[in-house]
């Protein structure tokens, strides 16, 4: 049996054209285009694959195909970038506005099962986008998609590296470097890797993006990081079930052991949720921002932060301060 029919083996993987952006793709209308089969192996699923290379335009760094085909049909993104094909944006902010679950495996062995099946499958298909990850997603989630997406090509995303020799104050090529010469920028965007990309796991460009949309709609993180507490407001009548129930549509990231505790109180409408961790925390309440809300039996409720508890003897100070005052304006009386 061929390697690439068997799914006890590593397959490779052959295309005639790239999945790609439009920012990608370059300016220019005359693109030429070197492929070579076989040519590296995919940074995903690390199976040979057909890479393309070309110029995007002038001023521009030759760009690669990073991933196979496969791959990029998995999580509609482009193989380059890896990011959207429809919006443009990371996958974690899209998966997070549409409540969308990987259904793709990390580990190695798993990988290779589930994509030389899932190549079977959509071979004989009639209908292959069908097969692919995807969910449906509330009318919310795409209108802040739509909000956010670029309407035209980033062609900036295209120009070359800063010169690592330029940053030593080494760099000797002048105006002849092909590398740009200036110094980079820490803001927190530089340790970026395709994993974390592709899969749509701690993303800083994505965190970015989330934590704007959270901050404008009035879901800013607290300063304070022991607050791991979210508050469900206008709620229906419903269960803790219920609750759990919308919170692992809502967030598939979320595994019912991350969450610690909900306090539901009927007579107030409201639940507090309570996760394991700080981090975790403000992960779902990006996502829930990015969503408009999150929807419990049939109605969506708001969303906001907990607030921490005031200390006991910061509480007990105050009460005694407040009772000496009232005391000594009485004996001045």
């Amino acid at each position: 049996m061929p390697a690439k029919h068997d799914i006890n083996k590593v397959g490779s993987e052959s295309s005639d054209f790239p999945i790609l952006c439009e920012t990608c793709l370059g300016s220019n209308p005359y693109l030429r285009m070197s492929k070579q089969e076989f040519g590296s192996e995919c940074k995903i699923c690390n199976r040979p694959f057909t890479v393309f290379r070309w110029n995007p335009g002038e001023g521009a760094r030759f760009k690669k195909t990073e991933i196979c085909t496969t791959c990029a049909k998995i999580k509609n993104v482009c193989q380059t970038c890896m990011l959207d094909l429809e919006y443009g944006l990371p996958v974690q902010v899209r998966d997070a506005a549409l409540a969308r679950k990987a259904a793709a495996p990390t580990s190695d062995i798993n990988k290779q099962y589930y994509i030389q099946n899932l190549e079977a499958r959509m071979a004989d298909a009639p209908d292959p986008q069908a097969l692919l990850d995807g969910s449906s997603a509330s009318a919310a989630g795409r209108d802040m998609l739509r909000s956010l997406a670029r309407t035209d090509p980033y062609y900036k995303r295209n120009r070359p590296h800063i010169c690592s020799f330029f940053v030593k104050g080494e760099c000797k090529r002048g105006g002849e470097c092909p590398f740009r010469h200036e110094l980079p920028k820490e803001n927190g965007l530089e340790k970026q890797n395709f994993q974390d990309r592709y899969y749509g796991r701690n993303d800083p460009v994505a965190k970015k993006i989330l934590g704007q949309v959270a901050e404008e709609k009035g879901m800013k993180a607290p300063e304070d990081k022991t607050i791991t507490t979210l508050l469900f407001l206008a709620l229906p009548a419903c269960t803790d079930a219920d609750i759990r129930t919308a919170l692992a549509a809502a967030c598939p990231f979320v595994q019912p052991a991350q969450v610690r505790s909900i306090n539901l109180v009927a007579a107030s409408h409201c639940a507090f949720i309570n996760f394991v961790n700080r981090g975790l925390a403000e992960r779902v309440a990006e996502a829930l921002a990015a969503q408009g809300g999150i929807e419990v039996a049939g109605k969506r409720a708001r969303i906001a932060w907990g607030r921490s508890r005031p200390k006991k003897g910061a509480a007990a100070g105050a009460a005694t301060g407040n009772a000496e005052a009232g005391s000594s304006t009485a004996a001045a009386a």
